[in-house]
């Protein structure tokens, strides 16, 4: 079967396609950009000309070993601005001012119930990037971007949670536009697990070509990166696996969606530690139990293993159908470790079909606490200069 070359016509190729060649090291000096895009000389020199007269792209020294006259390499200007992300949870907030490679110049950390509602919660939000700014050297005119994950569906076009069952007062509220507004620069407004699920591609495997994350702290969800991207289904409801039903018990426990038998309501870290105040322990958070667990808690234990097989059980229905070959868990219980991911595995690889799990690779996060504010960062700069908003913003237009 012969193998078919979509080429981008010419006229396609305006100053942003240019950036991503050189962003993704496609294309790291002029005459790499002449051979990968066939434009000719003058337009590869007047389009370049428009990416380092707006800061884009810089000269970083000259091309080592090449033969004849050495070309000067291009890079993508990380010093260029800087972005604001933040990873909002049930029970915990954290905010981040970080560079335009992603790393992070400044970030706070602080116990905050999303349950408060939205005023309290992005009040605090938004203070607490203003004194990351202000610590930093650098100011608000240096920000190109905002991002934030929240626990809970979201319409990203309009930047709003939508019906979230762990947080009232939340739903339709204008999240993206008032952070927009305090801030003056465009923002996106993403489900949690989803930016946790860039996080982690980005900083841990790049080269991965469908990773699935799964979070497990107070809630269940999931997030799955595909070629570089997020999938999100027809309208960005996908990896919302806490309600998975696993059972039609009528007695089974009520979830906060108010359904009885979904996964969540059975193995989230919330619903173990309403078992566990049961049984007398005094303990509040999806933290909390992993915690009982590290120190000995045999009942803890036992929970804490019941909850990752049947993880596990839903895992491999979804290893089975599909086939990532990056199986990332991450959340308040996997510091439970073994207690808990051992049981994950176990399930996971007695249950999905061998041929999906043959070159599987199931891990616990590599990030940990700090993976929404890695992929919150990284999904405002892969959208802010993507080459769609590059050229858009080169022809004096809005964002889309």
């Amino acid at each position: 079967m012969t193998e078919r070359v979509t080429v981008i016509p010419a006229a396609q190729l305006a100053a942003g396609q240019l950036l991503h060649l050189i962003r993704t090291g496609r294309a790291r000096t002029r005459r790499e950009l002449l051979d990968t895009t066939g434009l000719s000389r003058s337009t590869v020199a007047a389009r370049l000309d428009q990416l380092l007269q707006l800061g884009y792209v810089h000269e970083v020294g000259v091309e080592s070993g090449a033969r004849g006259r050495p070309s000067n390499l291009l890079a993508f200007d990380e010093r260029h601005g800087v972005v604001l992300a933040a990873d909002l949870g049930a029970t915990h907030a954290r905010a981040a001012l970080c560079d335009l490679a992603g790393r992070t110049l400044g970030e706070v950390a602080e116990q905050l119930r999303i349950s408060n509602g939205p005023e309290a919660v992005l009040g605090w939000l938004e203070g607490q990037w203003a004194d990351l700014v202000a610590a930093s050297g650098y100011d608000r005119a240096d920000v190109v971007g905002l991002g934030v994950g929240i626990p809970g569906p979201v319409d990203v076009v309009a930047g709003r949670p939508i019906r979230p069952t762990i947080m009232p007062g939340w739903h339709d509220y204008p999240v993206r536009d008032r952070l927009e507004q305090e801030f003056g620069v465009v923002g996106f407004v993403e489900n949690d697990a989803n930016i946790m699920a860039l996080g982690e591609f980005h900083d841990s495997y790049p080269d991965c070509p469908s990773l699935l994350f799964v979070k497990v702290a107070t809630g269940i969800g999931a997030g799955m990166v595909v070629d570089r991207k997020l999938v999100r289904g027809a309208n960005g409801g996908s990896g919302d696996i806490g309600h998975v039903r696993i059972s039609d018990s009528e007695s089974g426990p009520v979830c906060a969606c108010g359904a009885r038998g979904c996964l969540a309501a059975s193995a989230s870290g919330g619903a173990l530690a309403g078992r566990l105040r049961e049984l007398g322990r005094t303990v509040e958070t999806s933290r909390g139990v992993a915690e009982l667990a590290q120190d000995g808690d045999l009942e803890a234990i036992e929970l804490i293993r019941e909850a990752g097989l049947v993880l596990g059980d839903v895992l491999a229905t979804a290893v089975s159908l599909l086939n990532p070959e990056v199986l990332v868990v991450g959340g308040d219980l996997v510091h439970a470790q073994e207690h808990f991911m051992g049981a994950v595995r176990e399930r996971v690889y007695q249950r999905a079909q061998p041929f999906a799990t043959r070159d599987l690779q199931l891990l616990a996060s590599i990030l940990d606490d700090r993976a929404g504010v890695v992929g919150a960062a990284r999904l405002v700069i892969e959208e802010v200069f993507s080459a769609e908003a590059v050229n858009r913003r080169l022809l004096g237009l809005p964002p889309v």
